[in-house]
């Protein structure tokens, strides 16, 4: 399948070495890291990662394996509560929130390994995500009053929308665990997209597709930023799709950042050729 060439993005210098694109510059960053590290055992499994993210940007974390980058999104969402640092969700500090409390905060996020529900209906996992925005008494939904239907019939037509995006509304009755592995891949996002976030992460999300699938879903990722209006930042191992879709890319070596910036300047960067290649032996 051919694709047409994205345009380039105008990058534009922020403080602590950050960058956004230049349609966000005059925005506050979505998400904002100061300096955050975390130890485990006495061993720095991320050191001094700082990054901004725009509202509507499409930042890629990439790096060889163990460099550090699911602990990131661990400690994005408060997973693991980092040593030093901080982060800021759109200027908010979000120390010693819960997961559930960053997650309503704004952020949601996808994982390497698959983690839906897999004996409930495709359209049962998104229902349940959407669980925040279907409010109505107790007393309504035990008797079955009229607003506890009213609310589960626009809770079901925003779950069926949500569906849309990827063409599952077909898949809607099915049991999350029979569907093909990508296609248990885009429910993941659809039901990460049903909390209603502002910064999206995906960690590998076309772990498991096919050339033909990884296209589609790089168009998808573009889509659901224009649609949506909100960020996303993602792990992953296929270049073609980093560099084809992330605006702003980081590269993570042992927990450090060791370059920053368009697929251009990563892809030309001493640092970065070294650690995924390995530094040439002096002849």
């Amino acid at each position: 399948m051919s694709r047409t060439p994205r345009p380039k993005t105008k990058l534009v210098p922020q403080p602590t070495t950050n960058y956004l694109p230049e349609r966000d510059a005059d925005k506050r960053p979505i998400l904002e890291t100061r300096h955050l590290g975390i130890d485990f055992g006495g061993l720095s499994a991320v050191s001094d990662f700082n990054v901004a993210v725009g509202p509507t940007e499409i930042a890629g974390l990439i790096g060889p394996n163990g460099a550090g980058k699911t602990t990131i999104f661990n400690l994005l969402t408060n997973v693991y509560k980092p040593t030093r640092g901080t982060i800021l969700l759109d200027g908010i500090d979000t120390a010693g929130k819960s997961t559930t409390e960053v997650n309503r905060m704004g952020i949601a996020r996808t994982f390497q390994n698959i983690r839906l529900f897999r004996q409930l209906s495709v359209l049962d996992n998104v229902l349940i995500a959407l669980n925040n925005e279907t409010r109505y008494s107790a007393l309504s939904a035990i008797l079955r009053l009229p607003e506890y239907w009213r609310r589960e019939r626009i809770a079901r037509d925003r779950a069926m929308e949500l569906l849309s995006i990827f063409d599952m509304q077909p898949l809607a009755d099915q049991p999350a665990g029979s569907l093909p592995y990508g296609a248990q891949r885009r429910l993941e996002i659809v039901r990460a997209l049903a909390t209603n976030p502002s910064l999206l992460l995906l960690d590998e999300p076309a772990a498991g597709m096919n050339p033909s699938e990884t296209s589609e879903l790089m168009d998808n990722i573009v889509k659901i930023r224009d649609t949506f209006q909100i960020a996303i930042m993602l792990i992953e191992h296929d270049m073609n799709l980093v560099m084809g879709i992330c605006e702003v890319i980081g590269v993570l070596n042992f927990g450090r950042i060791i370059a920053k910036g368009t697929s251009d300047d990563i892809q030309s960067n001493p640092l970065v050729i070294e650690a995924y290649l390995g530094k040439k032996k002096e002849g």
